[in-house]
């Protein structure tokens, strides 16, 4: 899968030290929704490489605990590129790989938050579905070198049903507008980690 991927090449990659960006509590547009995505104007076997993410997470163990305990984690996106990246969105996951019909994804049974450093305050992401996942303020362009760093915690509920294995994880993932066969297009990196809930 393209996201399990994109979480291999990050850890292999992390060597670049990241040089520090505030975040900052802006709002902000979508990086222009209505044009596609680089992947779907790749049309030649995969000629489009996205290398312009380093991505580092800290704090994500190998497996959870179910229940009321949070577990909190860093996360570092580095722009690796030589340009500055354009209309720059942050948002943050929390999930399972649904490999099978009829497995669940987690998300719904999940509590996602980030900490908002403006106010100083633990914020939930919560989409309308009822899914863990949303967008985190930031800067709305990245510099070659510039990072954004989150900090985020999650749990899973105990009522979380466990006739499946869940493939489980959280990342946050950066959007940006990039120009790629003569058009805009939209590409993105992620930084994260996998884990497998258990019983507590």
């Amino acid at each position: 899968m393209k996201l399990r991927r994109a979480l291999s090449v990050s850890a292999a990659t992390a060597a670049l030290l990241p040089v520090a960006v505030a975040a900052a509590p802006a709002s902000q547009a979508s990086p222009a929704a209505e044009i596609p995505t680089c992947y779907d104007l790749d049309t030649a076997y995969g000629q489009y490489h996205n290398n312009t993410f380093v991505g580092r997470s800290f704090g994500i163990p190998k497996s959870i605990a179910l229940g009321t305990d949070w577990t909190t984690y860093t996360a570092t996106l580095t722009n690796a590129s030589a340009k500055e990246l354009k209309s720059f969105e942050l948002s943050a996951k929390l999930g399972s790989y649904v490999y099978n019909e009829g497995d669940r994804d987690l998300s719904a049974y999940g509590d996602l938050q980030y900490w908002d450093t403006s106010q100083r305050a633990w914020k939930t992401l919560r989409q309308a579905d009822g899914n863990a996942r949303g967008t985190i303020p930031g800067p709305k362009t990245l510099k070659p070198r510039e990072s954004v760093h989150v900090q985020l915690r999650f749990r899973v509920s105990k009522d979380l049903p466990l006739e499946q294995t869940y493939d489980a994880f959280t990342v946050i993932t950066g959007t940006f507008v990039d120009r790629y066969r003569d058009m805009d297009c939209t590409a993105h990196g992620d930084a994260g980690s996998s884990f497998y809930p258990r019983k507590g």
